[in-house]
């Protein structure tokens, strides 16, 4: 088994939005932040919400913690 060496990595937290789902919601953040940030990790959903309009759900919020590698 190869060693792999060691690394530094930071976490940042994103919010995704969408009109569909929160899954939805986590998959927009997730694509839109691996457009300028190496070597996604993990993405750790921290926080639900929706915004309510009119007594409806218009969009649903998901908050995550993500986790890329650090450049030197």
């Amino acid at each position: 088994m190869a060693k792999e060496k060691n690394a530094v990595y930071r976490v940042t937290d994103v919010i995704g939005t969408s009109s569909v789902s929160w899954e939805d919601a986590a998959r927009s953040a997730v694509k839109t932040a691996a457009k300028s940030l190496r070597d996604l990790r993990i993405a750790e959903v921290t926080k639900l919400d929706v915004k309510v309009e009119n007594g409806k759900v218009t969009q649903f919020r998901t908050r995550l913690s993500l986790s890329f590698k650090y450049g030197a």
